[in-house]
């Protein structure tokens, strides 16, 4: 089963409503960079390796590389309808 980590920050409004999606694919680090070289792994998706909120969900559980050697997507879906204040 594999695990995908999102992100997703709400900001409300009047009439619609926002949040992005953020998604880690392949890994980029490059392996062979202290010899000169270029070499990834063929990681293809971060799979957080613990729960959110301790040390371990920014370390891919594939490849052990932390998460910002991954390519980030970003997908920002807008909603129409009512937000309500929570006044």
């Amino acid at each position: 089963m594999k695990k995908r980590q999102v992100v997703v920050k709400k900001s409300s409004s009047n009439r619609t409503s926002s949040s992005v999606r953020v998604r880690y694919g392949e890994c980029q680090k490059n392996h062979a960079a202290n010899i000169g070289g270029y070499a990834v792994d063929g990681c293809r998706e971060f799979m957080a390796g613990g729960e959110e909120g301790t040390a371990a969900a920014v370390s891919c559980a594939a490849c052990g590389c932390h998460r910002s050697f991954h390519r980030r997507e970003v997908n920002e879906v807008m909603s129409e309808g009512s937000a309500t204040s929570g006044v």
